[in-house]
């Protein structure tokens, strides 16, 4: 348990901070909402026509493949810095994960998920 203490203490100021923070928002912050600041915020315009908008699919596609290379980015350097204990099975097991990865990569380049149009 002794181990994780500064775990514990990090997350116990987190918290804190959260709190006070909050707490002085509210207290010292101006407690007098007038219709203005109650409105949509649309850079100082008017809003024009309607707020639901639809997006291209291209735009969802481009976050999904930026989250797999995040999720390599994630999970590589932590295991480039144990890898010497590792051993063989933990080359193994990497080279399955950047295979899998790979394959995902070519998946949306032959989709032309990667070209902007």
């Amino acid at each position: 348990m002794t181990d994780y203490l500064p775990v514990v203490i990090y997350l116990g100021i987190i918290v804190a901070f959260a709190v006070v923070s909050l707490l002085a928002a509210r207290l010292l912050g101006p407690g007098r909402p007038f219709p203005a600041k109650l409105q949509s915020y649309e850079c100082g315009a008017e809003p024009i026509g309607e707020a639901w908008v639809q997006f291209p699919v291209g735009f969802y596609l481009v976050a999904l493949v930026f989250i797999v290379f995040d999720a390599l980015a994630v999970f590589l350097f932590p295991w480039a810095l144990v890898i010497r204990q590792l051993g063989a099975w933990g080359i193994l097991a990497m080279l399955m994960f950047l295979s899998i990865l790979l394959l995902g990569w070519i998946y949306a380049y032959r989709e032309r998920i990667l070209e902007w149009k």
